[in-house]
């Protein structure tokens, strides 16, 4: 079944081999060099340069509309036939956000409360960044519901880096 892949900028190598991953999602800040992975081809790889910030920072990128419409739009497009891995600097803000806004993107479907819930569990670290989530809301059109979901499931633990999870979304159609 087809998964979003959430890790850390160290751990981008090992985790797109080991789940054979054709798309890749970076969000961090625009200074730091990425490189693509190998099997990544460019048009795959959605390059998100934002500081990892919930409100305005002077010399920082903050999250903004623009980045969630692209990331919403690289989303739908990803054919789901390999996964997809979505990192920043530490899998744990930025990325978990993404995945949580890219996988109620592609699926409708999904509760928000019980998608949450399950990157929780999956991930006791995940602390998704809320200004992306509250864009991802609003873009999505969920009135609310995405943002309740990560309240609910509150701060992870403290960590330096995350533990590598996946959320399963399904094959298109």
């Amino acid at each position: 079944m087809p998964e979003i892949h959430v890790c850390s900028l160290a751990r981008l190598p090992q985790v797109t081999t080991a789940c054979g991953a054709s798309h890749v999602v970076t969000l961090i800040n625009a200074e730091t060099p990425v490189p693509r992975p190998e099997s990544v081809v460019e048009g795959n790889h959605l390059f998100l340069g934002m500081n990892d910030i919930v409100s305005a920072l002077e010399g920082q990128v903050m999250p903004g509309e623009a980045h969630v419409r692209d990331l919403v739009e690289f989303a739908r497009r990803w054919d789901r036939e390999r996964p997809c891995v979505v990192h920043c600097w530490a899998g744990i803000s930025r990325s978990t956000a993404a995945a949580f806004i890219m996988a109620c993107a592609i699926r409708p479907d999904f509760d928000e409360a019980e998608l949450a819930r399950d990157i929780r569990f999956n991930s006791p670290t995940a602390t998704p960044n809320r200004r992306l989530v509250e864009l991802g809301d609003q873009t999505l059109g969920r009135n609310g519901r995405m943002v309740a979901a990560v309240e609910a499931i509150g701060r992870g633990a403290f960590a330096h880096e995350g533990i590598p999870f996946s959320i399963p979304v399904g094959r298109r159609g």
